[in-house]
Protein backbone atom coordinates (compact mmCIF):
# COMPACT_ATOMS: atom_id res chain seq x y z
CA UNK A 1 0.00 0.00 0.00
CA UNK A 2 1.23 3.58 -0.84
CA UNK A 3 2.76 5.65 2.14
CA UNK A 4 0.64 8.79 0.78
CA UNK A 5 -2.65 6.74 0.86
CA UNK A 6 -1.61 5.61 3.87
CA UNK A 7 -1.23 8.98 5.81
CA UNK A 8 -3.98 10.37 4.15
CA UNK A 9 -6.22 7.49 5.70
CA UNK A 10 -4.15 8.23 8.80
CA UNK A 11 -5.02 12.13 8.66
CA UNK A 12 -8.62 11.29 8.00
CA UNK A 13 -9.56 9.09 10.64
CA UNK A 14 -7.76 11.21 13.55
CA UNK A 15 -9.70 14.04 11.73
CA UNK A 16 -12.79 12.24 12.82
CA UNK A 17 -11.92 12.10 16.61
CA UNK A 18 -13.57 15.61 16.89
CA UNK A 19 -17.30 14.17 15.52
CA UNK A 20 -16.86 11.18 18.61
CA UNK A 21 -19.23 11.22 20.65
CA UNK A 22 -18.59 9.73 23.63
CA UNK A 23 -19.90 11.32 27.02
CA UNK A 24 -19.83 7.75 29.09
CA UNK A 25 -16.54 6.26 28.56
CA UNK A 26 -14.27 9.54 27.03
CA UNK A 27 -12.48 7.05 24.58
CA UNK A 28 -12.55 8.56 20.80
CA UNK A 29 -12.43 6.77 17.99
CA UNK A 30 -12.39 7.13 14.30
CA UNK A 31 -11.93 5.71 11.33
CA UNK A 32 -11.34 6.04 7.41
CA UNK A 33 -12.52 3.21 5.36
CA UNK A 34 -10.88 2.94 1.72
CA UNK A 35 -13.22 2.16 -1.17
CA UNK A 36 -12.10 -0.25 -3.97
CA UNK A 37 -12.85 3.17 -5.89
CA UNK A 38 -11.00 5.36 -3.78
CA UNK A 39 -13.31 7.09 -2.14
CA UNK A 40 -12.73 7.69 1.38
CA UNK A 41 -15.64 6.97 4.24
CA UNK A 42 -15.57 8.54 7.59
CA UNK A 43 -16.74 7.21 10.91
CA UNK A 44 -16.27 7.93 14.74
CA UNK A 45 -17.72 6.40 17.83
CA UNK A 46 -21.19 7.40 19.00
CA UNK A 47 -22.07 5.71 22.30
CA UNK A 48 -25.78 5.66 24.06
CA UNK A 49 -26.61 6.17 27.83
CA UNK A 50 -28.10 2.27 27.14
CA UNK A 51 -24.50 1.01 26.05
CA UNK A 52 -26.61 -1.84 23.65
CA UNK A 53 -27.09 1.36 20.52
CA UNK A 54 -23.49 2.11 20.77
CA UNK A 55 -21.92 2.28 17.72
CA UNK A 56 -18.21 2.23 16.64
CA UNK A 57 -16.00 4.04 14.24
CA UNK A 58 -15.38 1.54 12.05
CA UNK A 59 -18.87 0.07 11.76
CA UNK A 60 -20.09 3.58 11.33
CA UNK A 61 -17.77 4.02 8.26
CA UNK A 62 -18.92 0.85 6.54
CA UNK A 63 -22.63 1.14 6.97
CA UNK A 64 -22.29 4.93 5.74
CA UNK A 65 -20.35 3.07 2.81
CA UNK A 66 -23.11 0.75 2.29
CA UNK A 67 -26.17 3.05 2.50
CA UNK A 68 -24.44 5.07 -0.54
CA UNK A 69 -23.62 1.74 -2.86
CA UNK A 70 -20.00 1.34 -2.08
CA UNK A 71 -19.62 -2.96 -1.80
CA UNK A 72 -15.55 -3.25 -2.26
CA UNK A 73 -12.85 -1.92 0.54
CA UNK A 74 -9.32 -2.10 0.68
CA UNK A 75 -8.35 -0.69 3.80
CA UNK A 76 -9.54 0.86 6.82
CA UNK A 77 -7.66 3.11 9.41
CA UNK A 78 -8.51 3.26 12.88
CA UNK A 79 -7.64 5.21 15.81
CA UNK A 80 -8.21 6.10 19.21
CA UNK A 81 -7.80 7.25 22.75
CA UNK A 82 -9.04 8.21 26.10
CA UNK A 83 -10.09 12.03 25.37
CA UNK A 84 -8.45 11.42 21.84
CA UNK A 85 -4.87 11.34 23.08
CA UNK A 86 -3.61 9.27 20.72
CA UNK A 87 -0.97 6.68 22.78
CA UNK A 88 -1.17 2.86 21.69
CA UNK A 89 -3.50 1.27 19.28
CA UNK A 90 -7.09 0.78 19.37
CA UNK A 91 -7.76 -2.54 17.90
CA UNK A 92 -11.15 -2.96 15.90
CA UNK A 93 -13.48 -4.96 18.38
CA UNK A 94 -15.08 -8.75 17.46
CA UNK A 95 -18.37 -7.48 16.03
CA UNK A 96 -16.35 -5.03 13.97
CA UNK A 97 -14.32 -7.45 12.51
CA UNK A 98 -17.48 -9.39 11.65
CA UNK A 99 -18.88 -6.36 9.59
CA UNK A 100 -15.44 -6.47 7.52
CA UNK A 101 -15.86 -10.33 7.05
CA UNK A 102 -19.10 -9.61 5.09
CA UNK A 103 -18.03 -7.30 2.64
CA UNK A 104 -13.83 -7.67 2.82
CA UNK A 105 -11.43 -10.50 1.67
CA UNK A 106 -9.43 -11.51 4.66
CA UNK A 107 -6.20 -12.14 2.32
CA UNK A 108 -5.98 -8.83 1.13
CA UNK A 109 -8.09 -5.93 3.24
CA UNK A 110 -5.77 -4.54 5.50
CA UNK A 111 -6.62 -2.52 8.56
CA UNK A 112 -3.99 0.44 9.65
CA UNK A 113 -3.53 0.53 13.30
CA UNK A 114 -2.15 3.69 14.07
CA UNK A 115 -0.70 6.28 16.50
CA UNK A 116 0.42 8.98 13.83
CA UNK A 117 2.16 9.02 10.43
CA UNK A 118 5.14 7.33 12.03
CA UNK A 119 3.81 5.21 14.29
CA UNK A 120 1.42 2.46 12.57
CA UNK A 121 1.14 -0.70 11.86
CA UNK A 122 -0.74 -2.74 8.71
CA UNK A 123 -2.90 -6.06 9.67
CA UNK A 124 -4.34 -8.14 6.89
CA UNK A 125 -8.27 -8.86 8.30
CA UNK A 126 -6.81 -12.80 8.78
CA UNK A 127 -4.37 -11.69 10.93
CA UNK A 128 -6.82 -10.21 13.07
CA UNK A 129 -9.76 -12.95 12.74
CA UNK A 130 -8.26 -15.64 11.41
CA UNK A 131 -10.98 -18.48 11.21
CA UNK A 132 -13.37 -15.71 10.51
CA UNK A 133 -16.79 -16.67 9.24
CA UNK A 134 -18.32 -14.98 6.39
CA UNK A 135 -20.67 -14.94 3.38
CA UNK A 136 -18.31 -17.92 1.65
CA UNK A 137 -19.19 -20.25 4.40
CA UNK A 138 -23.02 -19.90 3.07
CA UNK A 139 -22.80 -20.02 -0.24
Amino acid sequence: MEKAIVEKLIDTAIAQLQFSYTPYSNFKVGAALLGRDGKIYTGCNIENAAYGPTNCAERTAFFKAVSEGQREFDAICVVGGRDGALTEYASPCGVCRQVMMEFCDPESFRIILAVSREKYDIFTLKELLPLGFGPAHLA
